[in-house]
């Protein structure tokens, strides 16, 4: 696991049918403490897809589309950044 894709290439995302590839980023710097989607789950708009820690207080990362997971981009235990993309959704 691991890795990122940039928000310029999740924009330029080719679609497939009707399917566009979108993906959830990470809005503050933390550790990824749960995962709460795995791929193949729908996940609707608002539904919690991780689980960020920082600064000793959980922080939910949210979907901000409906959609199927496609990817998971990472782990549990993984630093990330803001803005990285910790879900890819279809």
């Amino acid at each position: 696991m691991g890795g990122t894709l940039s928000p310029q290439l999740l924009s330029r995302a080719p679609t497939v049918g009707r399917s566009v590839v979108a993906g959830i980023e990470a809005h503050i710097t933390g550790t990824v403490w749960k995962i709460e989607v795995g791929v193949g789950d729908t996940v609707e708009e608002g539904d919690t897809v991780v689980i960020l820690e920082s600064m000793k207080m959980e922080m939910p990362v949210e979907a901000e589309d409906e959609g199927t997971v496609k990817e998971i981009l990472v782990g549990e235990g993984q630093s990330v950044s803001e803005g990285d993309t910790l879900v890819v959704l279809e």
